[in-house]
């Protein structure tokens, strides 16, 4: 696994390094009618989609409603490929999305171009990363080690969980690890990413769910309905905590908080461990060119990149403070940041996009 974790984070850092300092897509121009239309649609991926997140978007509304004197409607989704595709076909004009969704969008439209992204604790771009998580229940994990550290080689032959394959997190960042590391093996040798989309007595998983959301993979792992689960930490960042071990490290304990909203409501108290641990490219906040105006690119990029926005409390939750909210600072430092297309650059390589 480490030679696979070694694949991924190179990816990664070219990625960090590739990146441009430029002005995003802000210098974008969008088309003649885009100028003239007075309502601004934002898709949501289904982990942000839910109820519990509504005070975090209409924040979002409200300060975009200021900045561009445009009213702002909400797209909320149930599958990834609904948002990805409203990007792509300009139903909608901005979109929070995984840097795979985003790929996805892109390749289908050129006028798909992500504007800014939440930066890394430095508050740059060279740490702007999250982590893809494999992890397993309480209990179980020691059946996931080789010697005294973590292995994947016994997710071989258990239930999987992965988010959706149109994740970067929840499948294309942990599926061309799991690829690289059995590819080794004379049995998987001709594995690909393809063939973890279905479980099977030939297959590396017996059987493979998909949760839909971040959340809904882990509920899967968390129910049993799966050994073995990949999510992000994010995206579950508000409904679990830390009980033992390094945040983001292998062999590290969390449980679903008290009072946690749903879908993990009826599972309070759960604990897993996590047996793998990958960094990630930050997700974007991606616009169509083609349906919003350079105008309004530039005051939203203004916007997003403000000190008023950076120490918002709706939109950056302070990390001490208790409450729901889609970022959460950890040093203090975090902010949004403009970003351009290369820096994606190394989702391609592992999707072939």
């Amino acid at each position: 696994m480490k030679k696979a974790l070694s694949f991924v984070l190179t990816l990664v850092l070219v990625g960090l390094l590739a990146a441009c300092g430029g002005n995003g897509a802000g210098d974008n121009g969008g088309s003649a009618s885009s100028g003239s239309k007075d309502t601004i649609t934002m898709v949501w991926y289904p982990n942000e989609s839910g109820a519990e997140l509504k005070g975090a978007r209409d924040e979002f509304s409200r300060i975009i409603e200021e900045a561009t004197g445009k009213k702002v409607e909400h797209q909320t989704t149930t599958d990834y490929i609904i948002a990805i595709e409203a990007m792509a076909n300009g139903n909608a004009d901005i979109g929070y999305m995984g840097a795979q969704g985003y790929v996805e969008a892109n390749a289908k439209s050129d006028k798909v171009q992500p504007l800014f992204v939440q930066s890394g604790e430095s508050g740059t771009l060279d740490d702007a990363v999250y982590y893809s998580w494999l992890a397993v229940k309480k209990g179980e994990e020691d059946a996931y080690k080789s010697g005294s550290e973590f292995s994947i080689d016994n997710i071989a032959g258990k239930k999987f969980s992965f988010v959706s394959n149109s994740s970067t997190s929840g499948f294309k960042v942990p599926s061309a690890g799991i690829v690289n590391h059995f590819s080794q093996m004379e049995k998987f040798k001709e594995l690909t990413a393809e063939d973890l989309l279905q479980g099977g007595s030939d297959k590396v998983f017996t059987e493979v769910l998909f949760g839909g959301s971040h959340q809904g993979s882990a509920v899967n792992l968390l129910t049993g309905k799966s050994d073995v689960a990949a999510f992000c930490d994010t995206c579950v960042a508000n409904y679990v905590e830390l009980v033992s071990g390094d945040a983001n490290k292998p062999g590290s304990v969390y449980k679903v908080k008290e009072g946690a909203e749903e879908p993990f409501n009826t599972i309070t108290g759960q604990e897993f461990v996590l047996i793998s641990v990958t960094p990630v490219l930050n997700q974007p906040f991606a616009i169509n060119t083609d349906t919003l105006s350079a105008d309004d690119q530039k005051k939203l990029l203004e916007l997003f990149t403000s000190d008023a926005v950076t120490n918002n409390e709706k939109i950056f939750l302070p990390k001490d403070a208790e409450g729901t909210a889609i970022f959460k600072k950890k040093s203090g430092e975090e902010k949004f940041v403009a970003v351009e297309d290369a820096f994606f650059d190394p989702v391609r390589e592992l999707s072939g996009n």
